[in-house]
C-alpha cells in the first residue's frame, strides 16, 4: 500500500528536521564533583538515609547541569561515584543500588517513574535532563537479582554493578553501561558483567561511546569502542587518582583522546587527599579546556565546543606509523652511562642529558628511544633523562607497556628519576622524542611545570616523532609516548 500524501510530507519533514537538528559542532560540558562523602559505618545505613546524601549530592549536580544548559551545553558528563562516594563494603553500598533496566524499553523514569522498582535516582536524573532538554551522564549503582540457576550468582544472590547511565534531552534512558575493569578493591564491592559491553548511542552530533576510569587502560571495551564501533566522542566519568609522571588524569586522557583521535569528556572526582582532580574536554588536536586544582575542595564547570565528527576535520592529526622514524635511525650514541630506576614500579632504563643539546637514545629489550634536543640553558640544579619501558606492569592491573620518556628527576640525585615531580625551571628550544614501538596504541604527552598541558605547541608527526611545533613556552616536566601492547597482557 501506498502511502498517502500527507503521512509522506510528514515524513520527508520529519527528515529534513533531523537533517537540520544533525550539526557539524556541539557544545560539550563535564563536572568536576567534591563529592558529599557518606559516614564510615559498619552497618548498612536505611534505604532512607541512603537516598538522602544521593539527593544531597545530587542537588549539587542539578545545579551544575542547570548552568551547563544555560550556557548552551548539549551535553553534561558528571563523575564516577559521584552520587555517593566511596568507602563502602559489598553490604554497605546495596541501599543506594536501583535496578536499572536495558534502554530497550524505551523509559522516561521523569514522567513514568512507577513503571519499574522504585528508583528515585533515575527519576531525578531523567527529570533534570528533561527539564534542561540536555543530555545528562551520571555513574550509579545497579542490583540485578539471581539464583542457583545461574552458577556464577554470588552468594548473596544479587549482582552488583558499577554502572554509567545516559538520559536524552527529553528525559529517556539511552544508554546503561557496566564497568568492566574494576580498580583495585572495587572488585569486593561490584562484580563485572560476564562479558564487556560495548555500549554506544547515536545523537544529531555523532555517535558516542562510555566506559569508566580504569577501563581507560585496556582494549576492551575501550579501543574497541573507537577502533571498531567508530564512535566519535567518549564519555567518561572517571574517579581518578593522580599518578606522576604519565598518569595524571589531564596528562594521559588529553595523550588518549589525540593517540585514539577522538573527543573525549572526562569528568572526575574532586578529593584532593586522595590526588582526585583533573577533568576536561579534549579534542584529537589537544585540550579545549581543562582543569586541575590541589589547592581548594570547589567543584568545577567545563564547557567548550567540539567537532561533531573529529576524523573528519581538517585539524584532526595524520594517522601514525610510530615506529617508522625511529625505525630508520642508527642508535645515536653507545651508551656507557645507562642506569635503571623505577617509575610505578616498573624498572626503567634510563641515560642523562649530559649536554644542552645533542641526540640521545636508551634502548630497553626490543624498545629504542631516541631523542633530539636543545635545552635554552641547562641548570647545575635540574638532572632530566631519557627513559625507556619494555615490559609487563603487575601493580593494580596486569597490562603491557612500552614507553619512551624525557623527564625531569626528582632532585640531582640520579636515584630519584622517575619519583613525582610537579615543578621544573628547565626550558626546552626544541624537543623530538620517538620509538621502535610494536604497537600501533600510542599515547603522546606533554606536561609543563604545574601539571599544566600544552595544546598546540607539539605535534606527532606520521613517522612517529612527538615534536614540539613553536618553543615550548613553560619548563618541561615530561615528554612522553605511552604505549599500550594489548596483545602482550596476558604473558607471564
Amino acid at each position: 500500500m501506498l502511502p498517502s500524501q500527507p503521512l509522506l510530507h510528514a515524513a520527508v519533514f520529519a527528515l529534513a528536521v533531523l537533517q537540520a537538528l544533525a550539526s557539524d559542532t556541539f557544545i560539550a560540558a563535564v563536572y568536576e564533583h567534591a563529592v558529599i562523602l557518606p559516614d564510615a559505618t559498619h552497618e548498612p545505613v536505611s534505604p532512607d538515609d541512603a537516598l538522602a546524601l544521593m539527593n544531597k549530592n545530587m542537588d549539587v549536580l542539578e545545579g551544575a547541569i542547570k548552568e551547563a544548559a544555560q550556557q548552551g551545553a548539549h551535553i553534561i558528563v558528571t563523575p564516577e561515584d559521584g552520587i555517593y562516594g566511596w568507602r563502602f563494603t559489598r553490604e554497605g553500598i546495596y541501599p543506594y543500588l536501583e535496578d536499572i533496566p536495558d534502554p530497550a524499553v524505551n523509559w522516561v523514569p521523569c514522567t513514568d517513574p512507577t513503571r519499574f522498582a522504585p528508583a528515585p535516582v533515575q527519576e531525578r536524573l531523567s527529570c533534570m535532563a528533561r527539564n534542561n532538554s540536555i543530555y545528562v551522564v551520571a555513574n550509579m549503582g545497579d542490583k540485578k537479582p539471581c539464583n542457583a540457576s545461574d552458577p556464577s550468582c554470588p552468594s548473596d544472590g544479587r549482582y552488583q554493578y558499577n554502572t554509567d547511565v545516559v538520559f536524552d534531552p527529553e528525559g529517556k534512558l539511552v544508554a546503561r553501561y557496566h564497568k568492566y575493569n574494576l580498580f583495585m578493591s572495587e572488585t569486593q564491592i561490584f562484580n563485572y558483567p560476564k562479558k564487556p559491553e560495548a555500549v554506544t548511542f547515536e545523537t544529531p552530533f555523532g555517535k558516542f561511546g562510555i566506559f569508566t576510569c580504569f577501563d581507560i587502560l585496556f582494549r576492551e571495551p575501550a579501543v574497541v569502542l573507537v577502533s571498531e564501533l567508530q564512535v566519535d566522542t567518549v564519555l567518561f566519568p572517571t574517579a581518578w587518582m593522580n599518578v606522576l609522571p604519565f598518569l595524571t588524569a589531564v596528562e594521559f586522557h588529553s595523550a588518549w583522546a589525540m593517540g585514539m583521535r577522538v573527543n573525549f569528556l572526562a569528568a572526575n572526582t574532586h578529593h584532593t587527599n586522595l590526588s582526585m582532580t583533573g577533568s576536561g574536554i579534549y579534542a584529537p588536536d589537544g585540550a579545549r579546556t581543562y582543569s586541575y586544582n590541589m589547592k581548594t575542595e570547589d567543584g568545577r564547570l567545563l564547557v567548550a565546543k567540539l567537532d561533531s565528527h573529529p576524523r573528519l576535520s581538517p585539524a584532526s592529526p595524520p594517522a601514525v606509523s610510530w615506529s617508522s622514524y625511529a625505525s630508520s635511525v642508527q642508535r645515536f650514541s653507545p651508551n656507557d652511562h645507562d642506569f635503571e630506576g623505577p617509575i610505578f614500579h616498573d624498572k626503567f632504563t634510563f641515560t642523562e642529558l649530559t649536554k644542552p643539546e645533542g641526540n640521545i637514545t636508551v634502548c630497553q629489550k626490543d624498545l629504542c628511544c631516541h631523542l633530539n634536543y636543545k635545552m635554552a640553558g641547562k641548570r647545575e640544579d635540574e638532572v632530566y633523562v631519557l627513559g625507556a619501558f619494555d615490559g609487563l606492569h603487575v601493580v593494580e592491573g596486569q597490562y603491557y607497556l612500552q614507553i619512551c620518556t624525557l623527564l625531569k628527576c626528582q632532585s640531582t640525585d640520579r636515584n630519584t628519576c622517575g619519583q613525582p615531580v610537579e615543578t621544573a625551571q628547565t626550558k626546552f628550544e626544541m624537543f623530538s622524542l620517538s620509538g621502535t614501538f610494536g604497537t600501533n596504541y600510542v599515547f603522546p604527552e606533554v606536561l609543563y611545570s604545574g601539571v599544566e598541558l600544552a595544546p598546540g605547541e607539539f605535534e606527532v608527526l606520521n613517522d612517529g616523532r612527538l615534536m614540539s611545533k613553536t618553543r615550548p613556552m613553560k619548563p618541561v616536566i615530561t615528554v612522553t609516548l605511552f604505549g599500550r601492547w594489548y596483545e602482550k597482557d596476558h604473558l607471564k
